[in-house]
């Protein structure tokens, strides 16, 4: 998987060093990932609900915008993007949704970036994709399990599962047609 573009990334003694870009080329793009997420993240709400029987479960359209960032930026790009995200959950839903949003998150980006470190440019996309949204599902099961204890939420696991493979295939296809214009912004 190579990053194209101009903010693709070198690796001199173990540190991550973006080539041709300033520091506040990145922190202002970070910001448009940023903006593109509560976008993304408002039209999906607009969208109606999936016919799951789980409530709450969607595509997660807005972490095609952690993908793009952590694919194209670097990982704390993408754990800021997360972070932004889960403090904007908690300033709009609340303390919980906060903290589902910001577990599903951390998990999701901390997966990805390790098969990235393990399989360098053997793992595509798609699978980086699935396996993000399956490890944002399971963050946000362990932040309800813990949370809502006396209540036995591992039933909705398989659910979660295959929902997270949907999800992981929709945000990859729609990453592949929004990568053009992201490229253009830089």
């Amino acid at each position: 998987m190579k990053a194209k573009g101009k903010y693709k990334h070198v690796f001199v003694k173990g540190k991550e060093k973006a080539t041709r870009s300033s520091k506040t080329e990145r922190m202002v793009f970070t910001g448009l990932l940023f903006a593109t997420a509560l976008v993304l993240a408002v039209i999906e709400g607009m969208l109606p609900p999936l016919p799951i029987p789980v409530p709450g479960v969607k595509f997660g359209l807005s972490n095609i915008a952690v993908m793009y960032a952590l694919f194209f930026l670097g990982k704390k790009e993408a754990y800021l993007i997360v972070f932004l995200k889960a403090f904007f959950v908690f300033i709009t839903r609340g303390a919980v949704a906060a903290g589902l949003s910001f577990a599903g998150g951390v998990l999701s980006v901390t997966v990805m970036l390790l098969l990235i470190v393990l399989y360098r440019e053997k793992i595509s996309y798609l699978v980086l994709s699935i396996f993000g949204a399956i490890c944002h599902n399971l963050g946000q099961l362990l932040v309800i399990v813990f949370l809502y204890t006396g209540i036995n939420m591992l039933v909705y696991l398989p659910v979660l599962l295959v929902s997270g493979v949907i999800a992981g295939i929709v945000t990859a296809t729609l990453l592949r047609f929004v990568l053009p214009a992201f490229r253009r912004l830089t």
